[in-house]
């Protein structure tokens, strides 16, 4: 079963918001608070899930790109062989 924020702030009986403070290195939180919830979440092997933040924050920081020919032709060009 995966770990969530929930289950770090109830081990480190704080408050989900705070853990999520702590993942973000909120400056309004101590040092104190932040070591004790990085403790615990690498002791639950607790990783943010970079996939739900970029939704939350509606960012995904990627580029993507089209290129109007075949997958199959693409290396067959001089451009990309130099």
């Amino acid at each position: 079963m995966t770990v969530t924020i929930k289950d770090v702030a109830v081990k480190a009986d704080v408050a989900p918001s705070t853990v999520s403070r702590v993942i973000a290195n909120h400056p309004r939180i101590s040092e104190k608070t932040k070591k004790k919830v990085r403790e615990i979440m690498e002791e639950l092997g607790y990783y943010p899930n970079f996939h739900a933040r970029s939704l939350a924050n509606q960012s995904t920081r990627s580029i993507g790109f089209v290129m109007p020919i075949q997958r199959t032709n693409l290396f067959k060009i001089h451009f990309f062989l130099k």
